[in-house]
């Protein structure tokens, strides 16, 4: 099993208990013990929740007869079935296979604007999100500190490019957070502080439908974000931003959150591809490769259930997690010598929190805003939380910052370290397919 995600982690408990001990012996490749719920990083980076709420131990979720790998898969050989993996201590091991599941999830998506992967922050991961609330914060002690109103003004605009439902959350959070924190900044005039959230789309989230989606828009144009349509990125600088439109925003934080892409580690397979993502069947098996599945972000699931010739599941969550239940079956029914069955599974909804009271949720296509959306939407993401600590730690967190508010404290761990796009990607470790046959072929030389 190779990624510990969503798509991930849903197959390996189901794997462990539906299969017999002694019938099959389970490996997980991850980097991380942990399972991340990234639907709830933006309240992360907003200091609504602690980092450890949202990061799920495995080797408290599991049933201990996984074992996992601390690593990340750089390579797959079909042929020879061997996955090639580096360690997390740099280490290049091969780990031969009968049956694989290929779940490695995602990377951010970034196109070839001048500046962009040296100057922006993403948010697909702990430590970006507890970095970008280190920074933010970063920029109100300093905009206070200075005399300089050109650096103040730069310091106090905050830019979010994509317009989905991850960088609309971010902005909504992070926004609410300096709205917030300010308070705490006598020497600052709150009217100093924009929150910019642009997108190349013309709707903002255009799955909500028309009506939810105008909601959130006049809910965060309503708090004073400046929303623009139709406008991305032409180049970033580490002091300003150009929007494709000629406007120069003087800025230190430029956050992209404009979509992802299917993980490297795909292409090294040398298998067909749907824009970036392996095309497997509806049974999310590799075509003409016995043991071969995948799943998740990183592969293109046919979408039986809209019923249209070439439409595949988008790269949410909620698929995720059905898919993983669901190829658990089926590579148990392979293991069994028992017929597959193709994987349907029709959308229930989509939630987007955007701080406090606001909300816009479509639960089995109802449509709400407020209180009751932010209800199905707490709800929703707290139910899908893996473990009885991790329900108990978020909804403490949602119960202490409601009364208690937030201190606004940097921890300053990573205030000497970058954490820009390149640093989080780590697109450079992967291998070409003629060097994964080379690497395993040079491997059983040696053992020969």
């Amino acid at each position: 099993m190779v990624g510990a995600g969503f798509a991930g982690v849903e197959c390996v408990r189901r794997l462990e208990r539906k299969l017999s001990p002694g019938e099959a012996e389970i490996t997980l490749v991850t980097p991380f013990a942990y399972q991340l719920y990234l639907p709830l990083l933006p309240q992360v980076a907003s200091g609504v929740l602690t980092p450890q709420s949202v990061a799920v131990s495995l080797r408290r979720s599991s049933k201990y007869r996984t074992r996992i790998i601390p690593g990340g898969a750089i390579g797959v050989d079909l042929k020879a079935k061997v996955c090639v993996v580096r360690s997390i201590t740099g280490k290049i091991v091969n780990e031969p296979f009968d049956y694989i599941v290929l779940s490695p999830g995602s990377i951010t998506r970034t196109f070839d604007i001048p500046g962009l992967t040296d100057t922006a922050f993403g948010m697909k991961t702990l430590a970006e999100a507890a970095y970008i609330r280190d920074h933010v914060i970063t920029q109100l002690d300093l905009a206070d500190a200075s005399d300089d109103p050109a650096e103040r003004a730069s310091r106090l605009q905050f830019v979010v490019v994509g317009g989905g439902y991850a960088g609309t959350e971010t902005a909504a959070c992070l926004q609410r957070l300096t709205c917030a924190a300010v308070k705490r900044y006598p020497r600052l005039d709150p009217k100093l502080i924009k929150w910019h959230l642009i997108d190349i789309a013309p709707k903002l989230m255009p799955e909500l439908g028309d009506k939810l989606g105008r909601s959130a828009l006049e809910i965060l144009r309503r708090r004073g974000i400046e929303i623009s349509l139709g406008v991305s990125i032409a180049k970033a600088a580490p002091e300003e931003v150009t929007f494709t439109d000629g406007r120069v925003i003087p800025t230190r934080t430029l956050i992209w959150t404009a979509g992802v892409a299917a993980s490297p580690l795909i292409a090294t397979l040398g298998a067909e591809t749907v824009k970036g993502r392996l095309a497997v069947t509806a049974e999310m098996c590799l075509p003409d490769h016995d043991g071969i599945f995948a799943l998740g972000d990183a592969a293109a699931v046919p979408d039986l259930a809209k019923g249209q010739d070439g439409a595949v599941c988008p790269p949410t969550a909620q698929h995720a997690m059905r898919q993983g239940v669901h190829v658990a079956d089926n590579v148990i029914a392979a293991l069994r010598g028992q017929p597959m069955r193709p994987y349907v599974h029709k959308d229930l909804g989509l939630v987007v929190d955007l701080g406090g009271a606001d909300a816009v949720s479509k639960p089995l296509g109802v449509e709400l805003r407020g209180v009751p959306a932010q209800a199905v939407a707490r709800g929703y993401h707290w139910s899908a939380l893996r473990t009885g600590v991790a329900k108990t730690r978020v909804m403490t967190n949602w119960l202490l910052n409601a009364v208690a508010g937030d201190d606004f404290v940097r921890t300053g761990f990573q205030a000497r370290k970058p954490a820009k796009l390149k640093d989080f990607e780590y697109t450079d470790a992967y291998l070409s397919p003629e060097e994964v046959r080379a690497h395993v072929e040079g491997a059983g030389r040696a053992t020969t």
